[in-house]
């Protein structure tokens, strides 16, 4: 018995398009962002300091829970990464 792929292989003529890109070329996709890791954790901070500094402003018993939420929400991302 033949493996499907030999079974329904569809011969490959001059005008096909190969769907899987060989190894070692790596396509330039203009919609993917390289080396942008730096900008965006920076971007993500001043968002985070933020929103505490604002809620901060309204009420200071909500930003203490806040920011204890997310330091504990950290720690666990952080322990549970690590396992």
């Amino acid at each position: 018995m033949a493996s499907p792929t030999e079974e329904f292989a569809v011969p490959r003529t001059p005008g096909t398009v190969q769907e899987i890109p060989s190894p070692g070329i790596t396509p330039k996709d203009s919609l993917i962002a390289k080396g942008w890791q730096r900008e965006q954790y920076i971007g993500i901070t001043i968002l985070l300091l933020s929103l505490v500094a604002v809620v901060g402003f309204f009420s200071r018993r909500f930003e203490y829970a806040l920011l204890f939420a997310f330091v504990l929400s950290i720690i666990l991302i952080v322990f549970f990464l690590t396992i």
